[in-house]
């Protein structure tokens, strides 16, 4: 994950530097809903290209896991925007309690990081170890074997 965000931090940079140059924004504050629409949606067409491509993103390239459908096989385009979706939920719900909750200072990094651990601990109610988003958008990560000839 940490690899992966590297890797988005260039790609929203980019985005944003688009998005405040062609719509002239000259404050943060100015346009920042449309901003964050733009931006989750920049997110979903990032992971959604190469979810349904080769089933794996750069830094999922790198650490060898592929994404796959519960049968093994590419992930279509609408399963690849449910797991998008679904995969907000390590988030969302902790966000939108902080603010539900006007949660000030350590509280408004408290209570996702709350929602993130629990959610990855959901993995350990599932029998096959699957991440709750992909349980629920049917689809499952799967380990590649080292290339032969490639020290691991």
């Amino acid at each position: 994950m940490i690899y992966e965000t590297m890797l988005m931090l260039g790609v929203l940079f980019t985005a944003t530097l688009l998005f405040s140059t062609l719509l002239e924004q000259r404050s943060a504050m100015s346009q920042r809903g449309a901003l964050q629409y733009c931006l989750f949606v920049v997110l979903g067409l990032y992971f959604g290209w190469f979810w349904t491509r080769s089933g794996q993103t750069l830094a999922m390239k790198t650490w060898r896991i592929r994404l796959v459908d519960q049968y093994g096989a590419s992930v279509k385009p609408t399963r690849a925007l449910l797991r998008y979706l679904l995969a907000w939920l390590w988030f969302l719900p902790g966000l939108a309690l902080a603010r539900a909750i006007d949660a000030q200072g350590w509280m408004m990094v408290a209570l996702p990081g709350i929602n993130f651990v629990l959610w990855a601990a959901a993995i350990y109610l599932d029998p096959q170890r699957q991440f709750l988003h992909d349980r629920l958008a049917k689809t499952r990560l799967l380990r590649l074997p080292a290339r032969a000839g490639k020290a691991s």
